[in-house]
């Protein structure tokens, strides 16, 4: 199903990696963004560190709030050192924000804060990947 899907962006190149240990939230936010970026659900950094190792690099990770709570935020710097340049957003809750504020202050570049909605996800990936403006959508509130 495409939900105001722009052509151009449909056949964009560029990949995203969704880490995240809720399956819920992986799973709402590859659904928000397969239409118009090759998104890639995966449970922890080591699974998507071994998924990239050859051809499949990522451009984004959406990075899931509780690896950040678990592993502190070094586990930034292990995504750029295995892929350098990639782009980084913490998805987290409202309750969360401070942690992803330090993770900014580490160099994630921005965060996705719950609920989620397909527009202000959309929104959000266009601009962290220098995307053009998406298409009008009616905002869905998924989770």
């Amino acid at each position: 199903m495409q939900i105001g899907v722009e052509t151009s962006k449909a056949v964009d190149q560029r990949r995203v990696f969704v880490v995240d240990e809720d399956e819920v939230t992986r799973a709402v936010l590859q659904f928000m963004l397969h239409d118009e970026i090759e998104t890639h659900e995966l449970v922890s950094p080591d699974e998507a560190f071994e998924k990239g190792q050859d051809w499949l690099k990522p451009d984004l990770v959406l990075l899931g709030i509780s690896w950040i709570q678990k592993n502190g935020v070094g586990v930034l710097s292990a995504f750029n050192k295995a892929y350098p340049g990639v782009r980084i957003l913490i998805v987290c809750g409202k309750d969360e924000e401070k942690l992803a504020v330090e993770a900014m202050q580490a160099g994630a570049h921005g965060a996705i804060v719950k609920p989620l909605t397909i527009e202000a996800v959309r929104k959000k990936v266009d601009t962290v990947l220098g995307r053009g403006g998406a298409a009008p959508l009616v905002q869905l509130n998924i989770i």
